[in-house]
């Protein structure tokens, strides 16, 4: 297949570009370089289109979608932080982004059309695991974003027949996630911590639990989705297990310190994945431990990431205390 992904310099899209080029399929990437690295895809620029363009902005981006087979749209701006500081900027990323790469699929009559949504849509959930017919409850410009694009591949998928499908995505992690940006990321926080042999800044007292999904089980995800003959849904994407920050300092071993709990963020995030299980034979691969290995196999990659201390935390995570506190 001839394949869009935008965002591929990415995180999880540089995942993808190397699970599509293993299954043989053509690849173009698009990404602005916002928070994407184009040494993710030096293993393989060789193979693949690169264009770089801001989605945000209609331009000659837009004809490489002509006779395109699948698009994937990870591009995307992520962090809570900097979404409640930069609302407008996240609502481009995000949002008009989203509009602009539906458009071009539209126009080009690509044949499928896969969104990377975000399981933050749910908020503090009710249910555990949480399904995806749980209540929408944004908390922070970031998750409403995400939520916005999805609601417009799912509208574009209703009138204008793209045969779309949206996956949300749990907390991933995994070798070439970000480095950089307004304090991000519990692994990459503690994995530069870790480097620098200072203690794990731990949120609360570390009892909660998140869904950690590793980054090839999504990248396998994505492939599954463009592969099957549904459209119109939804599906989360998780580990199908919860496990705790402690558990998580326990297994990447080291010190650690205490900082405050944060406003707007659940205690538990924990995927119901029955839907994406029975209906596309999906299903996680990488236990925790050993996705943990992986990523300490491959712990130079964060050598360069900024070093956070309860301090400096305290600083960036101030407008997070003042909106949602």
């Amino acid at each position: 297949m001839k394949c869009i992904v935008t965002g591929g310099a990415g995180f999880i899209g540089s995942h993808l570009v190397d699970l599509l080029l293993k299954e043989k399929h053509q690849v173009i990437v698009i990404d602005n370089y916002s928070t994407g690295h184009i040494g993710n895809l030096e293993h393989v620029k060789e193979n693949i289109k690169i264009i770089e363009a801001d989605l945000s902005l209609k331009g000659e981006w837009m004809k490489e979608f002509q006779s395109v087979d699948w698009v994937f749209h990870l591009a995307s701006l992520a962090d809570i932080v900097p979404s409640i500081q930069n609302p407008v900027g996240y609502f481009d990323s995000n949002v008009t982004a989203t509009l602009n790469t539906l458009e071009a699929s539209r126009k080009h009559k690509v044949k499928r059309f896969i969104y990377s949504a975000s399981s933050s849509c749910y908020g503090i959930p009710k249910i555990y695991p949480t399904p995806e017919s749980s209540k929408i409850q944004p908390e922070y410009p970031y998750a409403l974003a995400k939520r916005l694009g999805e609601e417009l591949v799912l509208h574009w998928c209703k009138v204008y027949k793209l045969h779309s499908i949206s996956l949300r995505f749990f907390n991933v992690y995994g070798t070439r996630s970000r480095t950089s940006g307004t304090y991000g990321a519990v692994f990459g926080v503690f994995l530069a911590q870790k480097l620098a042999n200072k203690p794990y800044t731990v949120v609360g007292d570390g009892s909660q639990t998140r869904d950690f999904t590793y980054v090839s089980d999504i990248a396998k995800a994505l492939l599954v989705a463009a592969k099957s003959d549904k459209s119109g849904e939804i599906y989360n994407v998780g580990s199908g297990e919860t496990v705790s920050i402690n558990k998580i300092v326990e297994l990447l071993g080291g010190e650690k310190i205490h900082i405050p709990k944060r406003p707007g963020e659940p205690d538990s995030t924990y995927a119901d994945i029955t839907k994406i299980t029975e209906e596309l034979n999906w299903k996680p691969e990488v236990p925790i431990e050993q996705g943990v290995s992986k990523i300490l196999d491959s712990i130079d990659y964060w050598k360069d990431a900024p070093i956070w201390d309860p301090e400096s935390i305290k600083v960036a995570t101030e407008d997070w205390f003042k909106y949602l506190g």
